[in-house]
């Protein structure tokens, strides 16, 4: 039994709550001690430092412990087309998402661009995510190959569409449920795999492939569902005209069984109030895609609304609409869209909703999102002064931690990720000259 200490400052939320500003462990010099993949304390060096003389220890003194990160909402066909200009949501995917998806046919391609995916992730710090494939079965094989290459918890699924969407893309009421249960049995459950039930949205989902779906949403009742909903005004103009007398967007997805735990909303801006009532008595999530929703002018999340409701909200970057796979780049960017409602988001709430308020909206607190003993042991290791300025902006002798944290929020980015480390092992190590996957 191979025991690992590693040495730093570490900063954590233990439990859930509503007030991470409050309730977070901050240990300026403390010790994490993983063994066979899982955490067995978090500690102050100077006390049980002595106790692990025989262990294999790493010393990253000066720099900052932090659990995985976690994105809850991202499309990995669309890595290579971030940062492509203009338009918004439905003229995006039109002239960019649907053109691109359609190489994913390729199981090759499919492979190789699911490795540059999680490259992506892991030299960002982010070690778990809920991802969206694209409507080819053999590309969401890919996906969870890689990702169990590397040990990483993720929750993907295949996209199904059966109109709306050009013909190659299109499936079937029938081929997506079938598909969708033979990617379960295969995949959920497998090592630390989950799947994922995904209509891209209910536009491109007739009533026929919504029931199938839904009729797998109640056989399989522990499976995760991911997909959109009120991202932009006019699609939800164009839901009302496909599906007349439902109540509202969220009343399409419920009446075909998707509106429970574990069913994950990506964006949700223009909500009405009984949607907002109807997430929460659910228990579903969330997803706050900052980046995206700026990218696309698609609206601002009403994060205050959902605090006063009691919503579980997770952070994402929505790659590729989203303009970064970092995380801390988009917490900076939840930030500005709180202050452009007259309600910061403070520090402590930002890094919370990408790891323990993430983890325990999906019910996978237990695993990950902390550092609390018997967890997973995925965690990184930032560098807090990366480069001249931030070694300007931050004084040791000064800076307290939740200023340290609004700083990377800033002017974090990838540089900033020293290790990745997945069920206690190192996948990703910052080097000097290049940045290294191993």
């Amino acid at each position: 039994m191979l025991t690992k200490v590693i040495r730093g400052s570490i900063l954590h939320f233990p439990n859930v709550t509503y007030s991470p500003g409050k309730d977070f462990n901050y240990i300026e010099d403390g010790i994490l001690v993983t063994r066979n993949g899982r955490i067995v304390e978090v500690a102050e060096a100077k006390t049980r430092l002595s106790e692990y003389s025989d262990a294999e220890f790493h010393d990253f003194s000066g720099k900052l412990i932090l659990p995985g990160l976690i994105d809850s909402h991202l499309h990995f066909p669309q890595t290579e087309m971030i940062a492509s200009y203009g338009e918004q949501l439905l003229q995006w995917l039109e002239n960019y998402t649907f053109p691109t998806e359609k190489k994913f046919k390729s199981y090759d391609y499919a492979y190789a661009m699911a490795e540059v995916f999680i490259q992506q992730l892991l030299k960002n710090g982010t070690t778990s995510a809920m991802v969206y494939s694209t409507v080819h079965k053999v590309a969401t094989n890919a996906l969870f190959e890689r990702a169990q290459k590397y040990n990483m918890l993720m929750i993907a699924g295949k996209v199904c569409m059966d109109r709306n969407c050009p013909e190659e893309l299109q499936d079937t009421p029938e081929s997506s449920q079938r598909d969708s249960a033979e990617l379960i049995e295969q995949w959920d459950g497998k090592d630390r795999l989950h799947y994922a039930l995904t209509p891209r949205f209910a536009p491109t989902s007739s009533s026929a492939q919504m029931a199938a779906l839904g009729e797998l949403a109640q056989q399989y009742p522990d499976v995760f569902i991911q997909t959109h909903l009120s991202e932009n005004t006019h699609e939800i103009e164009w839901v009302k005209s496909l599906y007349p007398g439902f109540k509202h967007y969220l009343d399409v997805y419920d009446h075909f069984h998707m509106v429970r735990p574990g069913a994950v909303f990506g964006h949700c801006l223009h909500l009405e109030q009984s949607e907002w009532e109807r997430i929460r008595e659910s228990g579903s999530t969330i997803a706050f895609c900052p980046t995206s929703n700026l990218f696309l002018g698609s609206g601002l999340f009403d994060f205050d609304t959902a605090r006063q409701y009691g919503v579980h909200v997770s952070l994402a970057s929505d790659v590729g609409a989203g303009t970064s796979f970092n995380m801390l780049k988009t917490m900076g960017e939840a930030y500005k869209v709180c202050q452009l409602q007259k309600s910061p988001l403070c520090p402590f709430q930002g890094l919370y909703l990408m790891t323990q308020g993430s983890a325990a909206s999906l019910g996978l607190e237990g695993s990950i999102g902390n550092l609390n003993p018997d967890t997973d042991a995925d965690f990184i290791v930032v560098d807090p002064q990366f480069d001249q300025l931030m070694r300007l902006r931050i004084d040791p002798k000064e800076s307290d931690i939740s200023s340290t944290l609004f700083a990377l929020s800033m002017l974090g980015d990838d540089r900033a990720i020293w290790s990745t480390w997945i069920a206690g092992k190192p996948v990703f190590i910052k080097e000097e000259s290049h940045n290294a996957l191993v």
